[in-house]
């Protein structure tokens, strides 16, 4: 298979700034499931997929409630959710070992290395994610990363979660471009979906070879299989690159 794809969509040009999402994307959110193992033996791999899975359900669901809660808190409410449907006893101490765990989530190996690329070239850069800044933070910091980051940006901005068109508009404010310069990466493609949506050109990261697109009309602009196929594919324009140059006056 090629390691980059076309799609029906547009293809991408004039991209000046990235929203990287957060959980998926650059940090492996199944890298707990050592941990549930540890903690709960023979249960680990159900824990975390049925932890996974309600926090991005609570998210869905808060904000067709209208009743945000930050990612902290509903990730906690799914892990006890998902605890107490798999009968498991999840006292103060492991709720808070797993809770921890999500602020040193491992990163993908090709996270570090595509940024570093990226950054190189003079693409501005950040994090859009669902996740609370203080979490989003930490784990950014735990991986290495933080460094190659313009900015880290949480839907607590706007107070509701994606795929709310509201939180990719943050992209081009907070990183100063035209909405047209702007693109998101995820390899969620509901996340995609919403992202193209809202005007942003995209970029799904195909983690899992065969994953079919989501069927919501708006595919990802190109495929890749890991970040360090974006820099074939994206480029500042002069502009941008020049304006990340300083030059000491005579």
């Amino acid at each position: 298979m090629p390691a980059v794809q076309s799609s029906r969509a547009a293809q991408p040009s004039g991209i000046n700034a990235l929203a990287f999402d957060a959980y998926g994307t650059l940090f492996d959110v199944f890298s707990v499931t050592s941990l549930c193992d540890e903690l709960f033996p023979g249960h680990g791999n159900a824990l975390a997929q049925l932890w996974r899975a309600k926090q991005l359900q609570y998210s869905l669901l808060r904000s067709l409630m209208g009743r945000h809660k930050d990612f902290w808190g509903l990730t906690e409410d799914g892990l006890v959710y998902a605890a107490n449907t798999l009968k498991l006893g999840l006292t103060a101490d492991k709720r808070k070992r797993l809770m921890d765990a999500y602020l040193v989530l491992t990163a993908f190996p090709d996270v570090k290395p595509g940024l570093e690329v990226l950054k190189n070239r003079g693409l501005r850069l950040a994090i859009l994610s669902n996740g609370e800044p203080k979490m989003l933070q930490a784990a950014a910091q735990s991986a290495g990363i933080s460094g190659l980051l313009d900015a880290i940006i949480s839907v607590e901005d706007v107070m509701t979660f994606k795929p709310a068109p509201q939180v990719y508009g943050l992209v081009a404010t907070r990183l100063e471009v035209a909405a047209t310069e702007a693109g998101l990466v995820s390899s969620n493609n509901w996340d995609i979906n919403g992202a193209g949506s809202a005007g942003l050109q995209t970029f799904w990261v195909q983690r899992s070879p065969g994953e079919p697109q989501e069927e919501l009309g708006f595919p990802a602009s190109r495929i890749v299989h890991a970040l360090t196929d974006l820099p074939a594919l994206v480029r500042p324009s002069r502009s941008i690159q020049l304006s990340h140059f300083h030059v000491d006056p005579e």
